[in-house]
């Protein structure tokens, strides 16, 4: 069976905010580094080892808003804030630009998936993913055979 979904555009906030979150996941550690600068209170006491853990902190994150943000402009990421359909099977998921232009993306390609309140994450790297919104599917039935998809492959619990 193959699933085929409506034409989808991914607005670049939502881009932005799943980036953001899928770094937070990967990358949690950072935090760790922060705290351990702001110990150095402890061996010196001055207020400075705090704000600068902190502000070191707060630059790395917006480096990463810089990054998400700076995709959404670029020339060459247009084509993933197009219109896109999909198509999902066992072996792929095949994103079509029209009905002669697409791009398979084999299950092997893909780290990560997570189910949200209302769509499917298909984590491909730390900038890539594929966003899929329940109310791009036809029917529940489709959305169901995605996650039995999605389970087999070894994704989701």
């Amino acid at each position: 069976m193959i699933v085929k979904t409506k034409k989808y555009k991914l607005e670049t906030g939502t881009y932005i905010k799943q980036g953001l979150k899928n770094i937070l996941k990967e990358q949690w550690w950072v935090v760790l580094i922060a705290v351990a600068i702001a110990c150095g209170y402890f061996w010196i006491p001055s207020w400075w080892w705090i704000s600068m853990a902190l502000l070191a902190y707060a630059l790395y994150w917006l480096f990463w808003v810089i990054q998400f943000a700076g995709v959404t402009q670029m020339e060459q990421n247009k084509v993933m804030f197009e219109k896109l359909s999909y198509e999902i099977d066992s072996r792929q998921v095949l994103m079509k630009i029209n009905s002669k232009q697409g791009m398979p993306i084999k299950w092997e390609m893909i780290k990560d998936a997570q189910i949200k309140e209302d769509a499917y994450i298909l984590v491909l790297s730390k900038a890539q993913f594929i966003h899929l919104p329940f109310r791009i599917f036809n029917s529940q039935n489709e959305i169901k055979f995605v996650e039995t998809i999605l389970k087999r492959k070894g994704f989701l619990a």
